[in-house]
């Protein structure tokens, strides 16, 4: 379980580079960090079961058993927080996610992964291709369209009009 959750942790990490610019709190990384370290923790406290298990001592046994509940009452914690918190995190993320959007001009490293999101995502702005309307990009451009990382992998003609939102 621990090399396991450690995998998870250097996962969320590596990905973290691809999607920096929409994550700019320096807090985004906590949840892999502490991952990592719960790793750690499980390690360590699998030995310690180990070894009592292996020499048959009461008190290590008790030790574990009582680190085991301290677990199980911080993973509950940590659902109940998730769980009260999750509408705060989606708010946050999209008004992130929109301050990158009007920023994209085609060209900056911040319009490079509002592509490569779009792309990976099979999606087009933060909730809809109608989010790009209020860009600036959009507004400069006078060209009545989005940026072609809208559009479905599937369309070989799609120029990102906005008249045909069935190719977006």
């Amino acid at each position: 379980a621990a090399a396991g959750l450690s995998y998870v942790g250097a996962y969320v990490i590596n990905t973290y580079k691809s999607y920096d610019n929409f994550l700019q709190d320096k807090y985004a990384l906590l949840p892999a960090v502490i991952i990592i370290c719960v790793a750690v923790v499980m390690f360590i406290i699998g030995l310690i079961g180990c070894c009592a298990t292996f020499r048959e001592s009461r008190v290590g046994l008790g030790l574990f058993l009582a680190i085991i509940l301290v677990i199980f009452i911080a993973e509950v914690s940590a659902f109940v927080l998730g769980f009260v918190y999750r509408e705060k995190v989606k708010t946050d993320v999209q008004g992130t996610m929109r301050s990158v959007f009007e920023k994209y001009d085609g060209k900056n490293p911040e319009s490079t992964v509002v592509d490569y999101l779009q792309q990976q995502l099979h999606c087009c702005g933060v909730k809809n291709y109608s989010d790009w309307t209020t860009t600036q990009w959009f507004n400069s451009t006078g060209n009545n369209s989005v940026p072609q990382s809208c559009c479905q992998q599937e369309a070989k003609n799609c120029t990102g009009h906005l008249d045909q939102p069935q190719e977006l």
